[in-house]
């Protein structure tokens, strides 16, 4: 077969993420960038709050690019999922291109039905706080299911 179906975000899916994420940082008082991509790394939606600092936007971009890339969660690991130590995540950073992979945790891939159809990145708060935010958006589409199963 030369020619597969495949399942898109649609814009009103990012635009759901896109308020979940943003109610809870508000509820949190935490200004956050949030970015949402599709499976090729194409920004969909892209938002920062009053308040937050400038690169956050770059922050959640990279992230939400590397999760679509890789399938999983950002981190600081390898390809085959393997701890990477400082040298070596930036070493990664700098092949792969500063905009197309990170060790910071608040990337998440947008996974449904088992294929991956795009990615989110929060950065503004924590990394536990960006990885809340994140999954909470995953949520409000029925996303997060795959990203416990992982």
């Amino acid at each position: 077969m030369y020619v597969v179906d495949s399942k898109r975000l649609t814009l009103a899916g990012a635009r759901r993420m896109m308020a979940a994420a943003m109610a809870k940082a508000e509820q949190a008082r935490i200004p956050i960038a949030v970015a949402i991509v599709d499976a090729g790394g194409h920004v969909l939606l892209l938002e920062r709050m009053d308040g937050g600092r400038f690169h956050t936007v770059h922050s959640s971009t990279t992230k939400a690019v590397c999760a679509a890339s890789n399938k999983r969660p950002t981190s600081a690991q390898g390809a085959q999922a393997q701890a990477l130590d400082s040298v070596h995540a930036l070493g990664l950073a700098l092949a792969a291109g500063p905009q197309r992979w990170t060790a910071m945790e608040g990337g998440y891939p947008i996974i449904v039905e088992g294929e991956c159809i795009g990615g989110i990145g929060v950065s503004g708060g924590t990394w536990e706080f960006d990885a809340a935010v994140a999954r909470l958006a995953l949520d409000a589409i029925g996303a997060g299911d795959a990203i416990d199963a992982s």
